[in-house]
């Protein structure tokens, strides 16, 4: 009812890795419990999970398309775990689902090693590159560089752009505003902000801001 596109449900981690002895069941997304919560197909919001490169049993445990009410697959990753995560974009892309790569702990990667991660990752069949600032330790003029950098590696190849952002230093908002601005089209954001750490963009705000006629078209 609020107008958000996507709802993100949880994970799709490895059982081998993460018992389900200690996680509770939105660590792994299995298709009959997201079917008890949220029914067959809805025409009116798609539904997305994380799966991080390397803690992921993405074979078998990522079902074909056509078997899943998931619509979008997210695939997180540090620059080192990029050929995974390409794998991992590819092997989703092949079985029918939107997907993007979320290259974490940005702020720590080094400016060559992220050139050529994103030059690799805008070669592949992915449909979205994320910008994430795991730390929350970004300020509105290094989103503004890091978004051109984006752009730039995507110029042509028909990607959209995301925004993931910590609130560590309380510029959640003020730097996805700073992403819109500069063209990135996908916006993350949790209820009052609830997440890892310190959190994240609050929906309400970014809702808010969106009323702004000039990006409602976005």
């Amino acid at each position: 009812d609020a107008g958000v596109d996507y709802f993100e449900l949880g994970y799709k981690a490895s059982k081998k890795i993460y018992s389900p002895k200690e996680y509770g069941v939105w660590k792994y997304c299995d298709e009959d419990e997201i079917r008890k919560v949220v029914g067959e197909k809805r025409s009116d919001i798609k539904f997305s999970v994380m799966a991080d490169a390397e803690r992921t049993d993405y074979h078998e445990d990522i079902l074909p398309r056509e078997k899943s009410v998931i619509d979008l697959i997210r695939v997180a990753c540090y620059v080192h775990q990029i050929p995974t995560a390409i794998d991992m974009v590819e092997d989703a892309h092949q079985k029918g689902y939107e997907t993007s790569l979320n290259l974490m702990a940005i702020s720590t990667v080094p400016d060559f090693e992220l050139n050529k991660a994103l030059e690799v990752a805008a070669s592949s069949s992915v449909d979205i590159l994320y910008l994430v600032d795991s730390y929350g330790s970004l300020y509105s003029e290094q989103i503004e560089d890091l978004m051109n950098r984006f752009k730039e590696a995507a110029n042509g190849k028909r990607k959209r752009i995301g925004i993931h952002t910590h609130d560590n230093i309380q510029l959640a908002f003020a730097n996805t505003i700073t992403a819109i601005i500069n063209g990135a089209t996908m916006l993350d954001a949790t209820i009052h902000g609830l997440g890892r750490g310190a959190g994240n963009c609050h929906l309400e705000l970014l809702l808010g801001f969106l009323k702004n006629p000039k990006y409602l078209e976005r």
